[in-house]
């Protein structure tokens, strides 16, 4: 058979799948109504998503929507529950394939950069949690603090420490975990250089002018606030909820436990605390997005543009 030949018949093989991705606010889910309500299944990319009970301060996809578009992997594990990148990956994969088998194309979407990063390149070899490691590392950190714990890593990981946020907890530990159990830091266990070949993917991403996003960023914390983030965050409280738990080092909750920390509980302060991380965090999501070699950027109101970039790869939009 000439090779030609083989790799036709090897590409029709792939499933499709469609990664949407932009940063916190930038109108992925108006889009994914427009031009996606119909032969699409959607699979969470939302690190927060994932956990139950978060649904305010995650923006998680109202049950109409829901309704309206299949979804996978939101509402998976409880809020004390580990989620890992590979595990994401992993499900990703299957939901990807299990979608495809019903002739839908996968629509990958969310806000968490490097979960679209490890799906793309594939999980680098990672050691699996070693858990009296990991038990060590947690009481480590809850004695002498998180400042300690960003602290070290940067002495023994310096390039993962630029790579992770330092009051995302529930990474550090992680990073500081797998050096303790191997005697090699995290950023020794790259991703592969070269995009995975057995998924046909379609990049896609969205940008807004800067300025614009941070009006929305602040409009979507005044509806998180007005729709009962305080009550959802008073009801995690009263489960045991503790600053710990993988689920709480989301945006959006975090701040209240720093603002109890500080003995700073005061309302609007919280809520300018949250307004600042969102957009720290998407300037931090473009500048990670803006890494993928294969990416198509449009602003979101494009849709014709983003059609027609689909369309020509051999997904039909059906209005």
């Amino acid at each position: 058979m000439p090779s030609t030949t083989r790799l036709n018949i090897q590409n029709q093989k792939r499933p499709k799948a469609v990664l949407l991705f932009g940063p916190t606010a930038v109108g992925k889910t108006a889009l994914t109504e427009c031009l996606f309500s119909k032969g699409f299944e959607i699979v969470n990319a939302d690190s927060v998503q994932v956990y139950r009970g978060l649904d305010i301060g995650s923006a998680k996809p109202s049950l109409s929507l829901q309704r309206l578009i299949p979804h996978h992997l939101i509402d998976i594990r409880d809020p004390w529950e580990d989620y890992t990148v590979g595990d994401f990956v992993s499900d990703a994969d299957d939901a990807i394939s299990s979608i495809s088998s019903r002739g839908n194309t996968a629509l990958i979407t969310g806000g968490t950069a490097y979960y679209f990063k490890h799906l793309l390149y594939g999980a680098p070899k990672t050691p699996k949690a070693d858990i009296a490691v990991r038990s060590f590392v947690e009481k480590e950190i809850e004695a002498k603090g998180r400042e300690w714990a960003w602290e070290y890593l940067s002495e023994i990981d310096p390039l993962s420490s630029k790579r992770i946020n330092r009051n995302d907890v529930y990474r550090v530990s992680r990073a500081l975990e797998v050096y303790l159990s191997t005697g090699r830091p995290l950023s020794s266990f790259e991703l592969s250089r070269e995009e995975r070949d057995d998924i046909d993917f379609i990049v896609i991403g969205l940008r807004r002018d800067r300025r614009e996003l941070e009006e929305r960023i602040r409009a979507r914390v005044d509806i998180m606030f007005e729709e009962g983030l305080y009550d959802e965050m008073k009801r995690l409280m009263r489960m045991g909820a503790l600053p710990s738990w993988p689920a709480m080092e989301g945006i959006g909750y975090r701040e209240f436990f720093d603002a109890i920390e500080c003995g700073e509980c005061n309302i609007s302060t919280i809520k300018e605390d949250i307004i600042r991380s969102s957009v720290r965090y998407a300037k931090r999501q473009m500048t990670f997005f803006s890494s993928f070699s294969s990416a198509h950027f449009f602003h979101p109101y494009d849709t014709e543009g983003i059609a027609g970039l689909l369309e020509s790869r051999g997904i039909p939009i059906r209005r």
